[in-house]
């Protein structure tokens, strides 16, 4: 795994073995790429993430360009990848959290997320994996993604708690071009 992944939005909701097929083909002869796929609960939307190293993602985007032209691609950067308190379990659930956010609190956004909210959530009993990315050339600018056991976890009681802090009712008024979307594993 690396610092920098792809993040293909496909902009409608496919299946299993449609993702399949283009995750062979964007990977097929690059080792050690590895292609997770998620479809949207209750939009038309399918995020392909695309990791296997800096060298291989300069071609991985030349075949989405030829492959998927109307396909998004977005360059991740890596800022935060904790364990959840469910690690080891399996995650059928990918909650997502995609944010711009007003430039004079954008340092204490990315404190709140860094020191407090993504351990808290991360913390929560059914949470796999919590992970902060940025994306510097085009927005959103940062994405938090929640790997979740059930989707139940997401709402429960120690969830909501979390989400209800002191310091998170003063950042997320500085939110901007907000999008939270449930996601389910399809590959």
């Amino acid at each position: 795994m690396t610092d920098t992944v792809l993040l293909l939005s496909l902009g409608e909701r496919i299946g299993a073995p449609r993702a399949a097929g283009i995750a062979g083909r964007l990977a097929d002869g690059l080792p050690n790429v590895r292609v997770s796929a998620y479809a949207a609960v209750d939009e038309d939307e399918t995020y392909l993430y695309i990791d296997g190293g800096e060298g291989t993602l300069p071609e991985v985007g030349a075949r989405v360009a030829e492959q998927l032209p109307g396909a998004s691609v977005r360059v991740l950067h890596r800022t935060l990848d904790l364990p959840g308190a469910s690690s080891g379990q399996d995650a059928l659930w990918h909650y997502i959290v995609e944010t711009d956010v007003l430039p004079e609190a954008e340092a204490d956004l990315n404190a709140w997320y860094d020191q407090e909210h993504l351990p808290g959530l991360a913390a929560v009993p059914g949470t796999v994996r919590a992970l902060r990315y940025e994306c510097r050339h085009k927005g959103p600018r940062y994405l938090a993604c929640y790997d979740l056991h059930t989707r139940e976890t997401f709402g429960s009681p120690p969830w909501l708690a979390v989400r209800a802090t002191d310091w998170s009712s003063r950042v997320r008024p500085s939110f901007r071009n907000t999008r939270r979307t449930m996601f389910m594993r399809i590959l």
